[in-house]
């Protein structure tokens, strides 16, 4: 307990899934949390569990792909906490589609969301976060680094992630903003469901298992777990890593 004592933290897409286990871990060690998502029943839902559970939150609507969001999200965090220490860019969208069956609007929502929702999160959290330090934590996916049929966009996008954060770690690690990616594997979110029922998978157990030479897909604390450890000062020697949580599978 207290791995995040007194830390202030805003996790995006903290709804449902890796967001939502996140944002409990957080609270459970100690951060105040600010979660926002554009959902809003439940988000208030997890703000609630948070607070129930004796934890500090507030759940704020938040677009990711959206400039004035933005600004909105941290000018509540500083109002209500007085700062920003952690940020976890988590939102994310994903289709399932060839590279033919592609439109361009279905690819620049994608972008928007997973690409432009990082950027405007970092830039704001540097704001934020210069003079004080900080940790940025950028949700990537084992999809940034291998491919995947049908999932070219969400590729490029997560690919996109990873470079944006080592660039953006070795430009403000003299400002003691650590920035870091995590890539996770099949992880048991909505997400993962929804992409193996496209894929017509009759059991999801057995498919998800399949993909990781560790016999079974990941669960949202698994990567929650990840998350805390580049939250907390434990990996105050880390920036610019990428850290893969995927039972192995890239190993192959």
């Amino acid at each position: 307990m207290g791995r995040a004592a007194g830390k202030i933290a805003l996790v995006t897409g903290a709804s449902s899934g890796i967001g939502r286990a996140t944002s409990i871990m957080l609270a459970r060690e100690g951060a105040k949390v600010i979660l926002t998502d554009v959902r809003d029943p439940e988000g208030r839902a997890v703000a609630d569990e948070i607070i129930t559970a004796g934890g500090e939150a507030i759940f704020i609507h938040h677009d990711v792909a959206s400039e004035a969001d933005w600004t909105n999200a941290l000018d509540a965090a500083n109002r209500r906490f007085g700062g920003l220490d952690v940020l976890v860019n988590n939102a994310g969208v994903l289709f399932n589609a060839s590279i033919e069956q592609t439109t361009l609007e279905r690819w620049r929502w994608l972008m928007s969301v997973n690409c432009d929702g990082v950027f405007l999160g970092t830039r704001a959290a540097i704001v934020a976060m210069k003079g004080r330090g900080g940790s940025i934590i950028n949700i990537s996916s084992i999809a940034g680094l291998v491919g995947f049929e049908r999932l070219s966009a969400y590729g490029a996008s997560k690919g996109a992630v990873r470079a944006f954060t080592k660039a953006a770690a070795i430009e403000y690690a003299k400002a003691r903003i650590r920035i870091n990616s995590v890539h996770p594997g099949g992880i048991w979110t909505p997400m993962l469901e929804d992409v193996l029922g496209e894929r017509g998978s009759t059991s999801a157990d057995a498919a998800a298992a399949a993909m990781h030479p560790i016999g079974h897909a990941g669960e949202p604390d698994d990567i929650a777990h990840a998350v805390l450890y580049l939250a907390s000062d434990e990996s105050r020697f880390v920036t610019g890593a990428e850290l893969v949580v995927d039972g192995g599978y890239t190993a192959q």
